[in-house]
């Protein structure tokens, strides 16, 4: 087996994962109305929707480079936080009682 090719194979499989986790988080931040954003206490729309669009776009163009580069692990470590703290908290506003 060859180290490199087993190696290239495996940043190949991250980036991927990398770019479906951050085009999740765009996508599902635009489902919410802004109303929702505030009422839940977070940051506002425009600003999730911001961070997590340019950080979809970065790793777009940047598709070549290194997950482990400070501007793919912000917009990884952005992405993650909305999904994991930002739209459980909007989901919980927006559900019907």
């Amino acid at each position: 087996m060859n180290i490199y090719a087993f190696e290239s194979t495996t940043w190949f499989v991250v980036l991927v994962v990398l770019l479906a986790v951050k085009g999740f988080a765009f996508v599902n931040s635009l489902t919410y109305s802004a109303e929702a954003y505030e009422a839940a206490g977070k940051l506002t729309k425009q600003a999730w929707c911001a961070i997590t669009g340019l950080g979809f776009a970065a790793q777009l163009l940047l598709i070549g480079s290194s997950p482990l580069g400070l501007i793919h692990l912000v917009f990884t470590i952005a992405s993650l936080v909305y999904i994991a703290d930002v739209r459980p908290a909007l989901a919980e506003v927006t559900s019907p009682r």
